[in-house]
């Protein structure tokens, strides 16, 4: 039998949609009947019985077509929805007219009241309706009180949100037979739904009022565990706070995962995560010109030298997005430029790159690169940054991070590159270690070129420095470290406890890189300037270790202890952004300062840059040293009796 071509390719697979569709023919039948009986009541002489029956029939064979052609079979009873009702309404909709049809062409509706019809496709919606929606319901009180039955075996949670996603989390609590958790009470954000209830389970109160909604849940014998921010909205300072109480009371914090986080098992219950630390900056994300982006990116050559590493990587996610003709990643790291590699090609596969093993020290090399890339754009990632490694090798420091940038600097100018960015660091202020100091120097390099090629009119290649602190989930950074300890079973390891740094996460980095860059191109008032990152406010590297223990659901100093070990060679209690010759220049963009130049010599630096270059490469680390305070006179060396240089990890600056 062929398939007539008005139906759909579908059918009635399994035993459940044939018992459902022989169901609805049932119902069908019987809502034709109701129909006529609501009609003329009792009055049933009224029809011949012979009439009724083909009508009857020919109903239902109008009915199972509709009900084939609309699909109400694909769906599934226990989820039914608003769109399964609407399905239904089609369908019974189709019935009604087509029924009509037939019948005034059979009895020019003689035989039939005309008002029985309407009747009959109200009838027919509640008759179909009515049982998907009435199982639907049983099954999830049902799972409710199955839910509340296995409470004692789960743990109570409260859950802040009290919107579409604690909707969401609440019903796959209830539906998932190995969840470990059940939802104790909700906590509005705003206060507008204090006293109402989803799925059961009431709304108490504000997050101000958590502590007493604790207090109160505690003497009822049902205390949460753990707190579960279900509200994707709820970001920062706010987090901040909820952190706070959820410290004070001695419970742990979550996260509801989005719903953009994709799992295996979609039917198991949603897996909580914990709060990331990057939700606690508590500074709000500014708003990014991208067209300004796009504009300087799309269609030039581009490379990054330090390719593979965090800042470097995600600079060419970001700036494969906004479609430049090609790009050269530069890394001397194997593994990391494969990677990169790698990621670039899987993310944008019609974009022209080229991965480049080199070292930015070797001059002839990056010369070769340079006059086989002929880059547009150089953004100049490549740097030795981990300080108390630096202090260790502080010839292999200057190498890369003055001789590297130099190489890089004079190589954009001979090839005539638009612009270079260099990448630097808030340890460049005030350096207490060789760090710090070298990259100084590579500022000040940068700049020193960025007022000689000004001279040059439009031909000129702009150099742009960008200085910020540490970032979050960065190769040697503290995150990570706390991490690995943490998942040891501790201790966490902080030299001071008075220590503070400047935090931000890869993602702002890079985008108020790329931001300060298309600044930093366009305005020519701004040459030699320094472009510094607002990063908010300083973080306390202690308060951020007792955070990390509270939002793994562990309790500082009682579950996790913290341990002071002492300043590190080079390291000092806090940052700066600004030296005090620096002084501030607004900007159009609310997320990024600018400083004015502390001016050197290009030729004065170029001599000395030299010099050291040649205490390098025979090992007279003292000389390097003393050429590199001579250049950066604020400069001071850490105090080796106050510091240690045992190799012990501690958390700390990069």
């Amino acid at each position: 039998m062929q398939r007539l071509p008005f139906l759909p390719r579908y059918s009635l697979r399994g035993t459940r949609a044939k018992v459902a569709f022989t169901h609805d023919l049932g119902m069908a039948a019987l809502s034709f009947l109701v129909a006529l009986y609501l009609r003329v009541g009792d009055n049933f002489e009224y029809f011949e019985v012979g009439f009724v029956v083909q009508a009857t029939v020919i109903y239902l064979v109008i009915a199972g077509v509709a009900f084939w052609a609309f699909q109400l079979y694909s769906g599934v009873w226990r989820y039914a929805s608003v769109e399964d009702l609407l399905a239904i309404i089609k369908a019974v909709s189709v019935i009604c007219l087509v029924f009509f049809a037939a019948m005034f062409l059979i009895s020019r509706l003689e035989l039939v009241p005309r008002s029985t019809l309407p009747i009959n496709w109200l009838v027919l919606i509640v008759m179909l309706g009515g049982p998907r929606f009435v199982y639907r319901l049983f099954k999830d009180r049902r799972a409710h009180d199955a839910g509340k039955r296995d409470g004692e075996h789960r743990t109570p949670v409260l859950l802040i949100g009290a919107g579409d996603s604690a909707d969401l989390f609440i019903r796959a609590m209830n539906r998932g037979k190995q969840s470990a958790w059940y939802a104790a009470g909700l906590v509005d954000e705003k206060g507008g739904r204090i006293g109402r209830n989803i799925h059961g389970v009431q709304i108490l109160g504000k997050i101000d009022d958590i502590p007493t909604i604790i207090e109160k849940m505690d003497r009822e014998g049902r205390n949460p565990q753990r707190l579960i921010i279900t509200n994707p909205d709820i970001k920062g300072e706010e987090v901040q706070r909820i952190l706070d109480i959820s410290k004070e009371l001695g419970i742990g914090l979550a996260r509801m995962p989005q719903l953009d986080d994709f799992r295996e098992n979609i039917d198991a219950a949603p897996e909580i995560r914990p709060i990331n630390i990057e939700d606690l900056l508590g500074r709000p994300q500014t708003t990014l010109d991208r067209s300004s982006m796009a504009k300087l990116i799309g269609g030039r050559r581009v490379l990054v030298t330090g390719a593979g590493g965090t800042i470097g990587a995600e600079l060419c996610r970001q700036i494969a997005a906004f479609g430049p003709t090609s790009i050269a990643l530069v890394d001397n790291s194997e593994y990391q430029l494969y990677a990169i590699d790698l990621e670039i090609g899987e993310n944008a596969p019609d974009l022209l790159r080229r991965a480049i093993l080199a070292d930015v020290r070797d001059a002839a090399r990056m010369d070769r690169v340079f006059a086989e890339e002929r880059p547009e754009l150089v953004f100049h990632a490549a740097a030795l940054k981990h300080v108390p490694m630096v202090e260790m090798h502080p010839d292999e420091g200057a190498s890369t991070n003055v001789i590297g940038t130099k190489t890089v600097a004079d190589a954009c100018c001979t090839y005539a590159a638009k612009a270079m960015v260099l990448i630097s660091t808030d340890k460049a202020v005030n350096p207490s270690s060789m760090m710090g100091a070298t990259k100084r120097v590579a500022e000040s390099y940068c700049q020193a070129l960025d007022l000689r090629e000004a001279a040059r009119g439009d031909e000129r290649t702009h150099f742009v420095t960008v200085r910020f602190g540490n970032v979050l989930g960065s190769t040697g950074s503290v995150v990570p470290l706390f991490q690995r300890q943490l998942a040891a079973g501790g201790p966490l390891t902080v030299t001071h406890p008075d220590m503070t740094r400047f935090f931000m996460t890869v993602r702002e980095a890079v985008e108020l890189v790329l931001q300060s860059s298309v600044q930093g191109v366009t305005d020519d008032a701004k040459q030699g300037k320094i472009y510094v990152l607002d990063m908010g406010k300083p973080v306390k590297i202690i308060d951020l270790a007792r955070q990390i223990i509270l939002l793994a659901g562990r309790q500082p100093d009682i579950d996790v202890g913290i341990q002071i070990t002492g300043l590190r060679p080079g390291e000092k209690l806090y940052e700066e952004i600004l030296h005090a010759s620096e002084e501030l220049i607004p900007t159009t963009h609310p997320g990024i300062l600018l400083a004015t130049p502390r001016a050197t010599d290009l030729d004065f630096l170029a001599s000395a840059i030299d010099e050291l270059n040649e205490k390098i490469q025979v090992g007279d680390r003292a000389k390097a040293r003393a050429i590199v305070h001579r250049l950066v006179p604020e400069f001071k060396s850490p105090d080796k009796n106050n510091s240690r240089n045992d190799g012990t990890q501690s958390a700390a600056s990069e």
